[in-house]
């Protein structure tokens, strides 16, 4: 008896055509206060030209602040909420809305690592378990990087921060956040880079439409903390999905899983090599890493097969 192989589950979402909203208005304005190469304006920007003015937005204290946030001249509403309580705030903003009869304006929490990860998950597993009406915007630069370059869940493999013990790298691998929250069985999940802006812009689009629990996987390169020069922010960003680290893909109702574009596969090493981060990543160790983001990538295929 023969079996035939199900068929990859793979669509571009428009990635390798011209940007299509450059001609869009700017929802967002200097003065933004990060470092040099930073993803974390280029996140705003582009989600803003996606979702247009009718957000509420509610943020964390983090790196910089946003910017100026404005439409037609008149402040894009934004609420400052502290990290346990990263999801209550927007749960009551989003019912606040409902109540009113507002129907139209989208709640998204605009957060980092920190919230999503480590200290604001429980309350963002309980948003996703209710199914609560937010579009959560996750900005993943793999660490507290605001207060130091500390360690966190989101922290990868082999890598230094201000908190591994006398230099030594971490020893353990960064939490899959995207199988957890697949696994409430959300409306809708999906992995971003700035360094693919018109596949993060379309997956922005589409969030916007669906009811429920949404969440956007933004990874958010930080050249300060992880120590890359500030011109290879968007080349690192390529390079994270082609080389598989990070790979763009969308779960729908945590069983459909739909791959956004097929990574080249290119050797680990273009990713990891410019970042001062892996400086204890050795030979033997780079065969270690390689193998385990190979694993995580057949399984990603196999899952767009199922």
């Amino acid at each position: 008896m023969t079996t035939t192989k199900e068929p990859l589950r793979y669509s571009k979402t428009n990635i390798e055509a011209p940007l299509k909203y450059v001609n869009t208005p700017e929802y967002m304005f200097p003065p933004i206060m990060t470092c040099a190469g930073c993803s974390y304006g280029l996140i705003y920007r582009l989600f803003f030209k996606a979702a247009g003015p009718k957000v509420v937005i509610t943020t964390l204290p983090g790196c910089g602040g946003t910017g100026r946030l404005t439409a037609d001249g008149k402040p894009i509403d934004q609420v400052r909420t502290a990290f346990g309580n990263a999801a209550s705030v927007p749960v009551g903003v989003s019912m606040a809305l409902a109540a009113q009869g507002d129907t139209e304006t989208v709640v998204a929490p605009i957060v980092g690592d920190g919230a999503v990860f480590d200290i604001g998950m429980g309350a963002f597993s309980a948003a996703a378990e209710r199914n609560d009406n937010m579009l959560v915007v996750g900005k993943d630069n793999e660490g507290y990087q605001n207060t130091g370059g500390q360690r966190s869940s989101a922290s990868p493999w082999m890598t230094t921060s201000a908190t591994t013990p006398s230099g030594a790298p971490k020893l353990q691998f960064k939490k899959d956040v995207d199988a957890i929250f697949a696994a409430h069985g959300i409306p809708y999940l999906a992995t971003a880079t700035v360094g693919f802006p018109d596949d993060y812009m379309m997956k922005v689009k589409k969030a916007m439409k669906i009811k429920g629990f949404r969440m956007i996987h933004v990874l958010s390169l930080c050249p300060t903390g992880w120590g890359f020069p500030s011109e290879m922010t968007l080349e690192l960003s390529r390079m994270a999905v082609e080389t598989r680290v990070f790979p763009l893909f969308e779960v729908e109702n945590g069983i459909k899983y739909t791959i956004n574009h097929p990574s080249k596969g290119l050797p680990l090493s273009r990713y990891v090599e410019p970042q001062r981060r892996f400086r204890e990543l050795g030979p033997e160790d780079m065969a270690t890493f390689e193998s385990y983001v190979q694993t995580r990538w057949k399984r990603l295929c196999y899952l767009a097969r199922a």
